[in-house]
């Protein structure tokens, strides 16, 4: 039997190169994301390593759950005070924070939070050894990175531009040193400042952001620890060089599994796709090969000797396919990773990755799915009987089977459709809504050969249009109503994800508008580049202008709210009135010790007005402050209050943003007076209305566009499963075919006969994907109503929609290019002979 299924392999071997080719690119997809996300994780963890080579405890802000960082500075004499503890042999305080360079053509330099500045220690600093000059020693006097220096060309004595906190400063460059920041390999700009420069810049006189300390000979860093520990205040923590390693890499293998896990999924989508495929080929192949088959049980051969006989025709599918998809994918993880310096992303060196997951996940899926699709048409294959397939009297499905796929198809759908809907009541039924997702569109799935006769004759008087070429294609297309459903259930599930996914955008853009034009007075608004902090003085010069007439910070802190957020807002709140509308149902803001908080969290809390809110600051102190507003803001949530009552417990105050209102609206002159305030600063974003809502709408946008990029390949392999199911139909309908030429039909109505089925076949599938998605895509807005955005406005993208269906016709002109012209080409008296 093995001799066999070698055989059947290389003798079916054109036939089966679809199928190869789809477990291919799934293979390759899951291969390629898990080697280019392992050898980024590691180049990052191993550069993250050589930045605490100084190292071995760290005194720094404690922090809290959910990586909340309790932003507390530390000072001078508790830097004196660790360099006293037996085993520490120095104690260096650094200080840190965000700085943006601008190149000389005025343009930001690295990728927003990886632009950083730090105080340099003085000429015994061995963290940054100078290359080139000397490091600063005054202010006015900045040193740059080897690798910023030679993609600026920025060279000692030069003078540059950058931003800490606000308003643009000038600085003349003394020296260029090598690092092996991480952030830097990965295309930051690291900026070294005299410490005392850098303590006014980022923290205050006196101030640090961490202590490094070293151990002593004999010293462990573990009792280091213990030691530092014990000198720390409230909100500070020591922690050890080796735990400071342990939590980046944690997090470089958090951020890259999120982006693998999308990746993995869309790598999984088109492996589900690819189903469809090896489902119709095996069983098209076990109907052309009935009588040898039958002929095999006739000499001998069991029924589970021919399952197990077909089943080793896919395991050798796919354990070729998986291999070349593995080959194929440690090679795009190699391209990307080689082609993103290109693309002006700079990424730490390091070797590339494979390991043994890769390899085991392109193996075991290649053969994996390819055996469990070609199970169903290996146990029909055992099951015919010999008599009755030498004598070409077996069906291979019959009405009673249609009929019982029917109705568990219908009870499916109507349970995922009822789950769907529940869900949309529910406080909180995401899993319930991707429940019943999964049924409703398994359930659709099972029902497609129902489905396509209904949809494919209700095309029949646009069919007919072609005369007799039309009126055959739409019969083929309902010939075998399974063969059907498979072909349109590939190019269905991509087209379900992409409706939907359009509706969800265009939905969010809406709804992102509508909150912004109710909810946002304000004319400007003021942030600094990758999210960096703006200085409070930055508001104290805005409102110096004439042209404006309110403004208020943003101020964010962390802070223990029992029964809330582990977060605190706080605004100017004698303008904010000017600048939000925050809709109080009950109340408003009220000076003194006092806050708001949103209608949700006082439910929740049974909190009403005059009610005390339990506050622990940063520094530790703890507070009451009275209820004194209860509001319903979609685009906001969480406890707020007046900046006055937050700022006493700071370290150093910073904003995230500033809104600004002008005496006479928006306009050219005002922001370029607001601009020239901030001294012109290409670190400082001076955004309107429409550019705020452009920048989330945008983003919106981009994950959508990465989205559809990447369920592209699952629409290919649809193609694909199109082309194959086309092209082993002409050869299967060779007689038919050639019957046909003979009685008159031409070579182009074959053709036009060939592509208006796949025509159908696949614009079937594009229509039952598009209703699938609207309807998957209302339901999880309908969901997110209930989880608190009550403005969510669902918006049906008509364009867009029918672009999809536009597609589905255009992969049915496609697929049926190469099976058109060979049906053309048959030879008429060859067909006619055909078996």
């Amino acid at each position: 039997m093995f001799r066999i299924t070698w055989r059947n392999v290389r003798a079916y071997k054109a036939r089966l190169a679809m199928t190869m080719l789809a477990v291919l690119l799934g293979t390759a997809f899951v291969s390629g994301t898990l080697v280019f996300t392992n050898t980024l994780s590691e180049a990052y963890t191993n550069s993250s390593e050589k930045s605490f080579t100084d190292v071995d405890v760290q005194l720094r802000s404690a922090k809290r759950a959910g990586g909340h960082d309790t932003l507390r500075l530390l000072d001078e004499g508790l830097r004196e005070r660790a360099a006293d503890l037996p085993g520490a042999k120095s104690a260096i305080g650094a200080v840190s924070g965000f700085a943006a360079l601008a190149d000389p053509d005025g343009e930001l330099v690295g990728r927003g939070w990886a632009t950083r500045g730090v105080g340099y220690g003085g000429p015994g600093d061995a963290r940054y050894p100078m290359a080139e000059g000397r490091g600063p020693k005054t202010e006015g006097e900045i040193a740059l990175d080897a690798r910023t220096a030679e993609r600026t060309g920025l060279s000692i004595g030069d003078t540059v531009r950058l931003s800490v906190s606000g308003p643009v400063l000038t600085e003349k460059v003394t020296g260029i040193f090598t690092t092996d920041d991480g952030n830097v390999a990965a295309g930051g700009t690291l900026t070294l400042f005299d410490t005392a420069t850098a303590q006014r810049h980022f923290a205050g006189p006196g101030r640090f952001n961490q202590i490094n300390l070293t151990t002593t000979p004999g010293t462990t860093p573990e009792q280091l620890k213990r030691q530092a520990a014990r000198l720390a205040p409230h909100g500070v923590e020591a922690v050890t060089a080796a735990e400071l390693t342990a939590q980046q890499a944690d997090q470089n293998a958090a951020n890259f599994s999120q982006l693998s896990q999308v990746l993995l999924a869309c790598a999984g989508i088109a492996l589900f796709v690819g189903i469809f495929l090896i489902v119709n080929t095996f069983t098209m192949l076990v109907g052309q090969r009935t009588k040898e088959l039958a002929l095999l049980r006739a000499v001998g051969a069991s029924r589970r000797q021919v399952t197990r006989a077909v089943l080793a025709e896919a395991a050798l599918v796919g354990l070729v396919a998986g291999a070349a998809g593995l080959v194929c994918g440690v090679g795009i993880g190699a391209a990307v990773r080689a082609l993103m310096p290109a693309s002006g992303t700079t990424l730490p060196d390091g070797p590339l990755i494979v390991g043994t997951a890769p390899v085991a996940a392109a193996l075991t899926l290649g053969v994996g799915v390819t055996v469990l699709a070609a199970w169903p048409p290996a146990r029909r294959a055992a099951m015919v009987p010999p008599v009755a397939a030498l004598g070409s009297v077996h069906a291979w499905a019959d009405s009673g089977s249609l009929a019982v796929r029917n109705a568990g198809g219908a009870l499916l759908a109507t349970a995922g459709a009822g789950l769907t809907l529940a869900a949309t009541t529910m406080t909180d039924g995401r899993l319930w809504l991707a429940i019943g997702a999964v049924l409703l569109i398994v359930g659709v799935l099972v029902l497609t050969p129902l489905l396509s006769r209904s949809a494919i004759s209700a095309a029949g008087p646009v069919l007919r249009r072609y005369g007799v070429t039309g009126r055959l294609a739409g019969q083929n297309a309902v010939r075998n109503p399974r063969r059907t459903a498979a072909t349109a259930s590939a190019l269905t599930i991509g087209l379900t994800l992409v409706a939907s996914l359009s509706v969800i955008g265009a939905s969010a853009d809406k709804t992102v508008e509508e909150l912004a034009a109710s909810n946002w007075r304000a004319d400007y608004q003021i942030s600094m580049a990758g999210d960096g902090p703006l200085a409070a003085g930055t508001e104290a010069k805005l409102r110096q202008l004439d042209e404006v007439a309110a403004t208020s910070p943003r101020r964010e802190i962390p802070a223990q709210v029992k029964g809330a957020e582990p977060t605190v807002v706080g605004f100017r709140t004698s303008d904010i009135d000017q600048l939000i509308d925050m809709n109080f149902t009950e109340g408003s803001f009220a000076p003194g010790d006092t806050a708001v908080v949103d209608k949700d969290t006082a439910v929740g809390n049974g909190w009403q007005l005059g009610d005390p809110i339990e506050v622990t600051w940063p520094d530790g102190t703890h507070s009451k402050l009275e209820l004194t507003g209860i509001y319903v803001n979609g685009l906001d949530g969480g406890v707020k209050t007046d900046i006055s009552v937050m700022d006493p417990h700071l370290n150093r105050v910073t904003d995230s943003e500033i809104m600004v209102k002008t005496s006479d609206g928006p306009s050219r002159q005002a922001k370029a007076a607001l601009q020239q305030k901030l001294g012109d600063s290409p670190a400082i974003t001076v955004a309107d209305k429409e550019e705020v809502v452009g920048g989330i709408t945008g983003a919106v946008g981009l994950v959508l566009n990465i989205l559809y990029g990447m369920l592209a390949l699952a629409v290919v392999i649809a193609v694909l499963g199109v082309v194959n199911t086309l092209a082993m139909s002409v050869h299967e309908r060779a007689q038919e075919i050639g019957l046909l030429r003979a009685v008159g039909l031409d070579r182009t109505g074959v053709k036009r006969m060939v592509r208006l089925e796949s025509v159908v076949i696949s614009l079937f599938g594009g229509a039952l994907g598009v209703g699938l998605g609207v309807f998957l895509g209302w339901a999880l807005g309908e969901l997110v109503t209930t989880l608190g955005l009550d403005t969510w406005t669902l918006v049906l993208p008509w364009g867009r929609l029918a672009l999809i269906l536009a597609s589905a016709v255009l992969v049915g002109i496609t697929a049926a290019l190469w099976p058109a012209r060979r049906a053309a080409k048959l030879d008429v008296l060859t067909a006619i002979k055909t078996e």
